[in-house]
């Protein structure tokens, strides 16, 4: 089978295109043939070796997400069978293999169905963007456990860039959930990709007085910010949102954030930092329950006409794909690995 590694952390110039051996499938683990494997950025960081070069004890096939068709079970599942339909999450997490190859091992428990109705390029896109905003809208003190119709009624989520894929992902997870919606954007194009994904609101913030727009919709403040950029966003952040809100950074634009003190204790403010590798096994489980719901209901839908722009590149051009992602490419970037059908 054809499979992408690199051999040593660096730039995208490290990544091979290889032929290997798919493997057998070990106890507990499924063998997937990988139809569709998505790109985030910390593919892309994690390849770099965040700024430290240096070589692997053994190959590293990148990418944590994926989707695909169950090619054979290892002993002890009972839940999968080959020909099924399933979408990988943290494929790559503590593993060498992701899912930049033809044929992946994968961990029983991160196989998901994916049902019919589902495209590949979905299942996909779901994984670290779709459980981040999960994981971002149940952050807060009285959140619910679940999301789903009426689970975030009469909340109001501000998501801060909301043409990325998490921030998709966060709205409309949110307007699932009956959360009302303020998005901020950097431009009209990606304004008119929010308003695709289902924002009630969209501030393009180069152009108008965010706080005094977000204040026309939400005069009491916003329940929860979903933070992507805590940097330059700190004071809005603290000027919008309400006493006992949250502002739920999952990802930032600077190594430290000047986190406005006496302003966020005077409204009792919680700041609350997140990483989805590091969440909890129980809330993990809940997150992806609750995902492969919203998706199976045609929630988490991609696509241009959706608010995310699909950008595909071929397996041999994997490294383009690490290039695109890290320039900020619009959109979900997907990696065409294998053919849907055969």
């Amino acid at each position: 089978m054809k499979a992408v590694v690199y051999r040593r952390t660096g730039g995208s110039d490290v990544l091979e295109v290889l032929e290997r051996d798919a493997g057998e499938p070990g106890p507990g683990e499924v063998r997937v043939r990988i139809v569709v494997s998505g790109v985030n950025p910390t593919d892309w960081k994690s390849r770099s070796g965040f700024g430290t070069v240096r070589d692997l004890d053994v190959p590293q096939v990148p990418h944590q997400d994926g989707a695909g068709i169950v090619d054979a079970v290892g002993p002890g599942v009972d839940a999968l069978e080959p020909g099924q339909r399933v979408w990988v999450w943290d494929a790559a997490h503590g593993r060498p293999e992701g899912t930049a190859q033809e044929f992946a091992l994968v961990p029983a428990a991160n196989v998901v169905p994916l049902p019919d109705s589902v495209s590949f390029e979905v299942g996909a896109s779901l994984g670290i963007p779709a459980l981040t905003a999960h994981r971002v809208l149940t952050s807060f003190a009285d959140a619910p456990e679940h999301l789903g119709p009426g689970t975030l009624d009469g909340r109001v989520v501000l998501v801060a860039g909301g043409a990325g894929a998490v921030g998709h992902a966060a709205i409309q997870l949110a307007k699932w959930s009956g959360a009302t919606v303020i998005t901020t954007v950097s431009g009209p194009e990606k304004a008119v990709l929010a308003e695709r994904a289902g924002a009630d609101v969209v501030v393009n913030y180069r152009t108008e007085d965010a706080a005094e727009r977000i204040r026309e919709h939400a005069p009491d403040g916003v329940d929860l910010v979903a933070e992507v950029a805590p940097t330059a966003n700190a004071e809005l952040d603290v000027e919008v949102t309400a006493p006992n809100g949250t502002v739920a950074v999952y990802a930032s634009d600077s190594p430290a954030v000047p986190v406005p003190i006496r302003p966020s204790m005077t409204k009792n403010l919680r700041w609350q930092f997140l990483m989805t590798y590091q969440t909890s096994a129980e809330r993990k489980r809940i997150g992806v329950e609750d995902v492969r719901a919203a998706a199976a209901a045609g929630v988490l839908a991609v696509g241009e006409d959706a608010g995310l722009p699909l950008v595909r590149f071929p397996l041999d051009a994997t490294a383009a794909a690490h290039d695109a992602v890290e320039g900020g490419a619009v959109g979900k970037v997907l990696i065409d690995v294998s053919p849907e059908a055969g």
